[in-house]
């Protein structure tokens, strides 16, 4: 078993960060939030001869769910997540996609497996954590890998912001509290990747990210 690799492929027209999760050795691997442009990820995960065993969702906006279906479908893998409190919006999207004019073959989302507070999900060796993060989105989850000191934290926490509150759903204090109890514990030193923009380090977000200091 090798070691635990990512790659980001944006997606949508909000640039969203859909994670490849796989293990350089035997090339398996998960794919987080695939938001749309299908035939992109396909290509670059056939490219790379990465098998994906699973897709795993942190929450339900359209640019992180609204590929999620059809990918399933191509592939015939099972969708994990996120908790069931996002089951509202997944069975939204195709109307989050009128809204903002996504075209493609968005469709509404009945994943396989919701997850709760304390499970596991994994692939191979490499196992993640899961936490239960509301604020940006009421069934909103992260996925840690303690051993390599790894999140990824989807719209929680971003380089230098946090998640929007100002969607259906969000709410400020909710979300700072999932960042104070949920994320900050995980430790300076883990490095994450997030839905939007470059990854960073909790411990320069704790120090320098303007939007939690006093947390």
């Amino acid at each position: 078993m090798g070691m635990l690799q990512a790659g980001i492929i944006p997606v949508t027209p909000f640039q969203q960060n859909c994670t490849v999760f796989f293990d350089q050795d035997t090339k398996e691997g998960v794919i987080v939030d695939p938001g749309g442009d299908v035939e992109t990820i396909l290509q670059v995960v056939h490219e790379n001869g990465i098998r994906l065993k699973e897709i795993w969702i942190t929450h339900g906006h359209i640019d992180h769910a609204g590929g999620a279906d059809e990918l399933r479908e191509r592939l015939g893998i099972s969708v994990i997540g996120p908790h069931r409190d996002d089951e509202m919006l997944l069975s939204r999207l195709e109307v989050q996609a009128q809204k903002y004019g996504m075209t493609g073959n968005v469709r509404n989302l009945v994943p396989d497996q919701w997850l709760e507070e304390g499970e596991t999900v994994s692939f191979g060796e490499h196992q993640f954590e899961v936490f239960h993060c509301p604020g940006h989105a009421p069934g909103h989850v992260i996925y840690f890998n303690r051993k390599m000191g790894f999140a990824h934290l989807g719209d929680v926490l971003f380089q230098g912001s946090v998640g929007r509150t100002d969607l259906p759903g969000g709410d400020h204090a909710t979300l700072m509290k999932s960042i104070k109890e949920k994320v900050l514990p995980l430790g300076d030193e883990v490095g994450f990747i997030c839905g939007h923009g470059p990854g960073g380090r909790i411990g320069e977000e704790r120090r320098t990210n303007p939007f939690i200091q006093g947390l």
